[in-house]
């Protein structure tokens, strides 16, 4: 498909595809600057129309400054966005940074709750509410990182785990903004597998119809759900081919900006 569209009360809501590169802790400033302008020249080569297909990139907190620079002077069309938020805004917190420095920074996403996150450094899923309270309040977009182990894949089931967790990060909320959802099977990360396109689809769904019963159609209907896990050029249409499924939160093939633009341009080599 080309944009993601789901019925409710007989209006269309079109979801823009989103493909978005968690460059995790890899690139120097220099490095930064120098991938985004291949990334850049890259799509426009190939006359990528980002109005109708979203490419966002997360470098690391040292970078971003050099990217915003860059994406400015050179009016570029990459969004940029920030790897993590903390969920305070100011304040006597040494290593923390807050939604509203990323913000002056025209940093428009932040990634909230990665698996990385919930198993390095013990972030609870009532962390990840109150930095998705922290981007809210801030103006930025969370993309709310859900996914389950192996051993939870085993004992309860592919879509449990991930549905508890969205339904947590958003609990609380006087109001919803904008947000992602990020479907990451845990055991799929950076090891070779990928789950089945049928089976994130299942899981995408779920995840949509989780958030319906909780906070409403139209919101459901509105939020993007990326897929994320070993995706690369030669698999990613096979996700999106889903209309559950709104774009991809890529790992290490967004540090390669052939790679990565290939994969934003999925659109080329889906077969409906």
């Amino acid at each position: 498909m080309n944009d993601s569209t789901t019925m409710n009360n007989a209006e269309t809501v079109t979801r823009i595809p989103l493909i978005a590169g968690n460059w995790k802790m890899n690139h120097d400033h220099l490095q930064a600057i120098a991938l985004v302008q291949k990334l850049s020249w890259t799509l426009s080569d190939a006359n990528h129309d980002y109005e109708k297909c979203e490419v966002v990139v997360f470098p690391p907190f040292t970078d971003i400054r050099s990217v915003q620079t860059l994406v400015g002077a050179d009016k570029l069309s990459v969004t940029l966005g920030a790897q993590d938020i903390s969920k305070f805004d100011s304040g006597a917190y040494t290593g923390e940074v807050s939604g509203v420095f990323l913000k002056k920074l025209d940093v428009k996403y932040v990634l909230v709750g990665h698996s990385e996150r919930r198993t390095n450094h013990h972030e609870t899923d009532q962390t990840v509410q109150e930095k998705t309270a922290a981007a809210f309040r801030t103006g930025l977009i969370p993309i709310i990182c859900v996914g389950e182990t192996l051993e939870e894949l085993e004992t309860q089931g592919q879509s449990a785990v991930p549905v508890a967790q969205v339904i947590a990060a958003l609990a609380g909320h006087q109001k919803l903004s904008d947000f992602v959802i990020a479907y990451e099977p845990v055991w799929a990360i950076g090891t070779g597998k990928v789950a089945t396109p049928e089976e994130a689809a299942i899981v995408c769904g779920k995840i949509r119809e989780a958030i319906a019963a909780e906070h409403g159609p139209e919101i459901a209907a509105a939020t993007r759900i990326l897929y994320g896990g070993s995706v690369k050029a030669n698999n990613v249409a096979g996700f999106l081919k889903s209309p559950e499924v709104d774009g991809v939160l890529v790992g290490g093939a967004s540090l390669d900006a052939d790679e990565f633009s290939g994969i934003a341009r999925f659109q080329k080599h889906i077969v409906l």
